[in-house]
């Protein structure tokens, strides 16, 4: 899955998008190495212009809202989880959208999949990889995992483009309007099953061509769900361990070595 994320743009640098192009000179809000999922803030989103081959930078709330949580409290007890009088209710996560259920009947995200999808910009992005010490006496892997956090981004490419899909949100008490946005995921590519080796998922990465595609082309399902499930090649990623304590670090996605690390 894809719980943290990095959108740390320079200004000297341009969002492409096959021929598309925005300065980036008024956006103050790509300088984040680091953005955490469970924090629910915005990100920079590439959101399509209605009736246009044109985009805007926008910011959206990452975790999509389905339209019938009505309010703000009600959006909380969904994404904290809540006790009653049955007992703890677990939270409902909608910070990734799992790429090959997007379009089935019944699911929160199928009409946005259709609608309303976006570009997700991303400078890198963070999971952990769990590896079971041996047992010293008995030679045989330990119950309990080490987990070790890892940074994860595109060989030669300072950012690229997640797929998305968006939704809009109205608190019916407050009037308060926004846009809430989930990352789409697909199944780990042979270097993420190394990674993320316990639920080996990945967020859907798009070359330009495809982010081009996601964003403007027809609502054909199954074209929508090929690219959704995409794996993006894994000899064009690039992975490294960082340290355990990286979100508080000033520099999160700085390379840390761990002697007892295998190698990936």
């Amino acid at each position: 899955m894809c719980y943290y994320n990095g959108q740390k743009v320079t200004r000297v640098e341009f969002i492409r998008l096959k021929q598309l192009e925005k300065a980036l000179a008024n956006y103050d809000f790509l300088q984040y190495d680091l953005q955490i999922g469970f924090d629910y803030g915005t990100s920079a989103v590439l959101k399509k212009v209605p009736d246009q081959e044109d985009f805007d930078i926008v910011k959206m709330e990452w975790g999509f809202l389905p339209g019938y949580i009505k309010t703000r409290e009600q959006a909380l007890r969904m994404r904290k989880g809540y006790k009653d009088e049955k007992g703890f209710h677990p939270p409902i996560l909608t910070l990734n959208a799992v790429g090959e259920e997007l379009l089935l009947a019944g699911k929160i995200y199928r009409d946005a999949a259709l609608h309303r999808r976006c570009l997700i910009l991303s400078s890198g992005f963070y999971e952990w990889r769990h590896i079971f010490p041996v047992n010293k006496r008995t030679g045989e892997p330990l119950k309990t995992a080490v987990k070790y956090p890892y940074h994860i981004g595109l060989k030669n490419r300072e950012y690229f483009y997640m797929a998305g899909i968006w939704n809009p949100w109205t608190d019916r008490e407050t009037g308060e309007h926004l846009e809430t946005f989930a990352i789409v995921t697909t199944r780990a590519n042979s270097l993420m099953e190394k990674v993320h080796n316990s639920k080996k998922r990945m967020p859907t990465i798009l070359d330009e061509d495809l982010a081009y595609e996601w964003l403007f082309g027809p609502a054909d399902e199954k074209r929508i769900r090929e690219i959704a499930i995409s794996q993006y090649p894994a000899e064009k990623m690039d992975a490294c361990s960082i340290a355990k304590d990286f979100i508080q670090s000033l520099d999160p996605a700085s390379p840390f070595v761990y002697e007892d690390l295998p190698a990936l």
